[in-house]
């Protein structure tokens, strides 16, 4: 069954821009290195009269919105093995080195989930 890395982070309007660019490379890094599907979303629809709305979890400042976003592989063991290759790859290292984050890293919310009903 798939195993999925999921993450929801509260980002700056005025950054989404180099979120973007940021979200691209992270695609084609993880992507190379076997990820099967990489997402990444911008909250569009987020005051839901139901439930727990993702602003009311995530708590954006005034001038941030949401983003939702989820690596797919094809179990965890994989994921390990992706993610490790990942770590060493020399894009994201550069990357990492010359951006100045576009987000708070302390405020995002990250886990890994089995999938429990799929494709």
């Amino acid at each position: 069954m798939p195993y999925v890395d999921g993450f929801v982070i509260p980002i700056p309007k005025r950054n989404l821009k180099a979120y973007e660019r940021m979200a691209r490379l992270g695609a084609r890094v993880w992507r190379d290195h076997g990820a099967l599907a990489y997402r990444e979303c911008i909250g569009d629809d987020l005051d839901v009269n139901f439930g727990c709305s993702f602003p009311s979890v995530m708590k954006p400042k005034k001038g941030e919105t949401v983003a939702f976003s989820w690596i797919v592989f094809k179990s965890r063991a994989h994921r390990d093995r992706v993610n490790a290759s990942v770590m060493k790859d020399p894009r994201l290292a550069k990357m990492m080195s010359s951006m100045k984050m576009p987000f708070d890293c302390k405020r995002m919310a990250y886990g890994g989930f089995k999938v429990l009903v799929g494709w």
